[in-house]
């Protein structure tokens, strides 16, 4: 794809059906593509989810066996996967909350630019659970 798709995306979802194995063999492809052509301010990549979408049909293939995918998934730094059914809505929303949670607690780079100086500052959303507190650090 274009660089011009990616552009400003902070988070990505990488789809194969598990109806045809083929479709997985894509899927490396496409995250090296991504990976290439849009990153984080501080040159790492964005969020990434893995959907294995048809899982209300006969699988095929790696999803057959949850400890490859899970070794799959770290080995090319996506930040999880799902067994997903698009049609009986498996799991689509729990997908979605893993990455919206993955992208705002991962680092924003905010730059402001004016005529004598760049002053760069980075935050870093941090949620207390147990205080139930949100603030933001800056580093």
């Amino acid at each position: 794809m274009t660089r011009v798709y990616y552009k400003e995306a902070v988070g990505a979802f990488i789809v194969f059906d598990v109806t045809r194995a083929a479709t997985f063999e894509a899927v490396v492809k496409w995250k090296q593509d991504l990976d290439a052509k849009v990153q984080l301010a501080d040159g790492s990549p964005i969020p990434c989810v893995l959907l294995a979408n048809k899982c209300d049909q006969q699988k095929e293939g790696i999803v057959n066996n949850p400890s490859k995918m899970n070794e799959y998934i770290e080995e090319h730094k996506f930040t999880a996967w799902f067994e997903t059914s698009a049609k009986e809505n498996i799991n689509i929303e729990e997908a979605a909350k893993t990455l919206v949670k993955e992208v705002y607690t991962s680092s924003i780079y905010i730059i402001i630019i004016s005529k004598k100086f760049i002053l760069s500052i980075k935050y870093r959303y941090v949620i207390n659970r147990k205080k139930n507190i949100s603030n933001f650090n800056i580093i």
